[in-house]
């Protein structure tokens, strides 16, 4: 061990954020070899939890919770709940805290992202967000009385809020101020099939519409029309959680990111950052990004964990990124980053049940949407991570398997 990395046990390691990026974090630096002091900082009350399920089992009362199976005490590390952090400063080495002064020699920011608000709408009865396991209880038992919902925002959350309240019985409409689906996430050619599936399930759809105004008990549109809402579910998107690190010294971008390094660094010494909260520069990519999605806060806590150990730079972060999303009786999942792309392949009929998605760069594939098709997902996921050029005419054969697509 090096000299270093000594000093820097002696202090030990303390993490903002107890989801899943901070929960890994802390495991993946036992898993790795770290023996001194490990904190866990967690703003809410509760157990640290998946959050995944908070719209599927645990919204639909299939589940009470979602507590991740992890022995805080037998791993040694200090679990502190209900801790909002509120401040950092660096020259001390220090986290301001209601409760007192923490102080850290290693730090790793993992305090995710919060979701965006709609405007006007704070404070409305009726109005909710769900982006924790508070807001999951809070509208468990409103859905359980089937009131008519009104969905806003038709990303990937508003299409699961929408399946989850359609299974629980209640009409739908889900308010889109864009004019098509996914306007954020994919292009028009590929989203145009996902809009008829919330149609096909019982939902209706509005796009190009904006909301003017909530009120108890309705939704008035910009154009105005009026929408009956016994409950009225917001899933406009979310910006990272640190807004609490302004003047803290921490590198943020323009999206509130934190700025982190190929290692996960910041722009401070001994500070790493992980998951919602961090941007990261991608040199398979040739851009920085930033994931809001489940995989790149389990991947990215491995990297953190293993340059603390070495106390030095040592791995690189530069994963495929991943993530899926289960909506209208389907299963959706995509790899890759299509931002740069110069040719995009279909794999199959989009009006059919199972199709895919291909996008290559120079001849190379870069992305891959895989609907009901789980396999080109992990053939095409191993394709994006090799980067060995493709025949287009096996990519565009949905009868060919994807890993037979090799020059």
């Amino acid at each position: 061990m090096s000299e270093q990395t000594e000093q820097t046990q002696s202090g030990g390691v303390v993490i903002v954020g107890a989801g899943m990026a901070g929960v890994q974090t802390a495991v993946a630096l036992r898993e790795q070899g770290w023996s001194g002091p490990v904190t866990l900082l967690g703003a809410e009350p509760h157990q640290p939890y998946d959050r995944p399920p908070l719209s599927k089992a645990v919204l639909l009362g299939k589940a009470e919770d979602s507590a991740f199976d992890v022995d805080f005490e037998g791993l040694g590390i200090e679990l502190r709940l209900g801790v909002e952090v509120t401040g950092l400063r660096a020259a001390e080495r220090e986290l301001d805290t209601e409760a007192g002064p923490v102080p850290y020699e290693v730090l790793v920011l993992a305090t995710g992202a919060e979701p965006l608000t709609l405007p006007g709408s704070e404070g409305v009865q009726g109005v909710h967000l769900l982006r924790t396991l508070d807001d999951a209880a809070r509208l468990r038992p409103v859905l359980a009385q089937a009131p008519a919902t009104v969905v806003v925002g038709a990303g990937w959350i508003g299409a699961e809020f929408a399946t989850a309240a359609r299974e629980a019985g209640c009409a739908v409409t889900v308010v889109e101020a864009a004019d098509r689906v996914l306007a954020g996430a994919l292009p028009a050619e590929v989203a145009a099939p996902m809009a008829r599936w919330y149609e096909e399930a019982g939902a209706a759809l509005l796009t190009g519409a904006k909301v003017a105004s909530v009120e108890s008990g309705r939704v008035l549109l910009a154009d105005g029309r009026e929408l009956p809402a016994g409950a009225v579910v917001v899933g406009i998107g979310a910006r990272p959680a640190t807004r609490w690190l302004a003047d803290s010294g921490v590198g943020l971008g323009p999206d509130g990111s934190v700025t982190a390094d190929a290692y996960l660094r910041t722009s401070l010494p001994g500070v790493y950052a992980v998951g919602d909260c961090a941007s990261f520069p991608s040199g398979r990519y040739g851009a920085r990004l930033l994931v809001h999605h489940w995989d790149n806060a389990l991947q990215g806590p491995r990297v953190v964990a293993a340059n603390i150990v070495a106390g030095a730079a040592v791995q690189v972060y530069d994963p495929v990124p991943y993530f899926w999303s289960e909506q209208f009786g389907r299963f959706v999942q995509y790899a890759g980053h299509h931002a740069g792309a110069d040719e995009l392949m279909w794999r199959g009929d989009p009006a059919e049940a199972a199709w895919s998605v291909c996008w290559l760069r120079a001849g190379a594939l870069v992305a891959v949407l895989a609907v009901g098709r789980p396999r080109d997902l992990a053939q095409g996921r191993k394709l994006i991570e090799s980067g060995a050029p493709v025949d287009p005419a096996k990519v565009s054969d949905p009868a060919t398997p994807l890993k037979s697509a090799l020059v």
